[in-house]
């Protein structure tokens, strides 16, 4: 087992995500909400089962739902984020991720695409009508489609610039499918965040009655 200063680098960066998402508010609600663990747990068994089944024609290309932007909407991004750092545990545990590897892994497969989701999210918030159907299709839908084509082009670059496969590898076999992947996540996203702004919207974090159904 060996790191490298670029897996150090992840790791690091992951590390102080995790920290800085466990501030005393993020603490207290974790401590003292008996349905906000429940759900942390939860859904952190749900991504292990998202992310293990992947495809993929080569080592470390693999292709998988990452079911991050509905995490992002339902819990916002702190709790997001140590949600995916449980998932991360578990599959070390379970030896579903090489330990060497689970830097960039962590970074690029949750991290940066929960960033990334949230961000999309206040874009919309801030510049777009505030309707029901906007936040289904535009936050849940569309936000999931452009979340799965980052992290393919961030995965693309990282193994690019890292050495691992030539140009021509990555496009054939790993970028291309972001063009087949976007669907089925945004599908998933946006019909699991219907679901529950329609039956459980006291659930999910980023969905404001007044603003929303208000209009």
């Amino acid at each position: 087992m060996q790191f490298d200063l670029a897996e150090l680098t992840c790791l690091l960066l992951f590390a102080i995500a995790v920290i800085k998402s466990l501030n005393a508010t993020t603490r207290h609600i974790l401590l003292s909400n008996q349905v906000v663990q429940r759900s942390v747990l939860a859904i952190s068994l749900m991504l292990v089962g998202f992310w293990s089944l992947k495809a993929g024609l080569y080592p470390g290309l693999d292709i998988h739902v990452l079911a991050l932007t509905g995490v992002t909407l339902t819990l916002g991004p702190r709790l997001a984020i140590l949600t995916a750092a449980l998932s991360h545990s578990l599959q070390l545990g379970l030896g579903l991720v090489p330990f060497e590897q689970i830097g960039s892994y962590a970074l690029f497969t949750s991290l940066l695409p929960i960033l990334f989701s949230y961000a999309l999210f206040l874009l919309c918030f801030q510049y777009i009508t505030r309707h029901l159907f906007v936040y289904i299709f535009v936050n849940s839908f569309l936000g999931a489609g452009l979340t799965a084509v980052f992290h393919i082009g961030l995965m693309t670059g990282y193994h690019y610039f890292s050495g691992h496969y030539d140009w021509q590898t990555l496009l054939d076999n790993y970028t291309f499918l972001a063009s087949l992947i976007w669907f089925p996540e945004a599908t998933i996203n946006g019909m699991a965040m219907t679901v529950l702004i329609i039956y459980r919207p006291h659930w999910v974090r980023t969905f404001y009655d007044n603003e929303y159904l208000a209009r």
